[in-house]
Parts: structure tokens; sequence; C-alpha cells
């Protein structure tokens, strides 16, 4: 089958920030400064690559960062960015772009930062440990590289399943697509309810984390192509190869193939 992307992360976060709330926002905010152990970013520039709806670019202007720089490949993202960025009165302190991580002619003009965010963004880019080495080189001194990168997890329904899945389902057109997501949404009803667990209720709180909606993150999972992955020790082992003056502070581990939290501090 031939490989190809049809799939827009941007259009999808553009149908997420038809449904955003003020509660969505807050618990976008809490994900940040409870993972951190911050309630401020006054002092701080703050970089986040690939920004997809702008909320947390948003949220960093909330936490008063004295800088902030989005940029996301996806022009529909950056069109979403520009939305927060309208929804937070256009302050010239927060700039947006489009660029990849992968450009060194962009990326060689953006400077250093006090905090580097990226969050479940770089292992889509095709190169996620370049995408790695080239996000983490834009720390300051001192400063803080906090990313998400899924997990590698195990077993007949690992990344080499889902990544066969997220093939499939590129090479679809939009009806295909549908059919694949309702079909997935039935699966999981009916795997809850074998389980005896309720299903509407994991929706209902889905938006917990992170302030994230859970019918545009199944499409976000489905349709996220390129997909790469690593375990935790693979991620620790190529930092401390990589960057020696980096320490990991803090992470959060899962059991299955959703995101990796790593946040590391760089030496003065």
């Amino acid at each position: 089958m031939k490989e190809k992307i049809t799939f827009s992360f941007g259009k999808n976060w553009q149908d997420f920030l038809k449904t955003l709330t003020k509660e969505k926002i807050k618990n976008a905010e809490i994900s940040i400064k409870d993972f951190m152990g911050v309630t401020e970013f006054t002092d701080k520039s703050v970089i986040d690559i690939g920004c997809g709806s702008g909320i947390f670019s948003y949220v960093m202007f909330k936490m008063n960062a004295k800088k902030i720089v989005s940029f996301d490949v996806d022009p529909f993202s950056v069109k979403c960015c520009e939305f927060m960025h309208k929804k937070a009165g256009n302050p010239k302190k927060w700039v947006f772009h489009q660029g990849s991580i992968l450009d060194d002619a962009f990326i060689s003009n953006l400077g250093k930062f006090d905090i580097v965010y990226s969050w479940g963004v770089l292992h889509h880019t095709g190169k996620m440990w370049d995408a790695i080495k080239k996000s983490a080189q834009l720390v300051n001194k001192g400063g803080y590289y906090y990313i998400a990168i899924y997990n590698k997890g195990d077993g007949m329904f690992g990344p080499k399943f889902w990544l066969g899945i997220k093939k499939f389902y590129n090479a679809h057109p939009f009806i295909g697509k549908y059919i694949f997501e309702t079909g997935y949404i039935l699966a999981f009803f009916a795997l809850n309810l074998v389980k005896l667990r309720n299903p509407f209720k994991q929706i209902r709180d889905y938006k917990q984390n992170r302030g994230m909606s859970w019918r545009r993150d199944i499409a976000d999972w489905l349709g996220g192509y390129p997909y790469e992955y690593a375990t935790i020790e693979e991620i620790f082992n190529f930092m401390k190869s990589n960057f020696p003056d980096f320490q990991l502070i803090n992470v959060k581990s899962v059991n299955r193939l959703s995101n990796n939290w790593y946040l590391f501090k760089r030496n003065n």
C-alpha cells in the first residue's frame, strides 16, 4: 500500500476549538502547572513547538511568560494559534509562525528559550530523534525541556499494529475515515461494557486530560502519521548521550501506547 498522509492535525484542531470552554483551558493550565511544579512563567521565554490548537501557547500567555513563540508545520494549526492569539488580545510578546522543527534555516533564527515545550509532536515528524535533538538545542542554560513522546508498548496490539492501522486510515478518503472512526468508537463502547466499565463516564471525564476532547483525540490517534515511539529508557539514554548537561527531573509514564511525559532541566 502506498504510504501517504491525508490527515490534517490542524483541521482536527479547528474542530476542537469549536467546543473550547473555559474549563478545558483551565485543565490545560493545570496540566502544565502540576507537571512543572510552577504557578507562573514570569520572566521566562517559552517556545511551543507544534502548537496545534494554540491553547497551550494561550495558557503560557496567561501564566505571564515574558516571550512566547509558537509554530507549527500545518497551516491550519497556525490558524488555530492565530485565533487564540486574538482571544488573548493580540499581545506583541506572543508571535506565531508556520515552520518545521526539522528546518535548520527556520530554527536557526529562533534563538534560545527558558522553556521548550513540545507535547505529542516530535514523534509525528518522520524523524523523531532528529526532532528531539534539534528542539533540545533551543533550551537556554538553566532552562526546561518539556516533551511528550508515544510509549513503545508491546504485545499483539502494539505499535507495529497501530502503524499499519494509521497507514490504512490515511489511504482512504473522508467517508472511509468516518466509517473507520465509527468502528473504533463502537469497539470502545463494547470493550468497556464487557469489562463492566461506564464508557459515558470516561468520555465525560476525558476533558480533565489536559483539557482535550475525547472525540477529536480519536481522529488524532487514528490519523496521526508519521508515527514513531520510544521507551522511557530510550529517551533517557538518548538525552544522556547527546545532552549530558540535561537532568531528568520529572516523568509521567504509561503502560500502554499513549504519551510518556518528560521534563528535563539544563544545568547552568
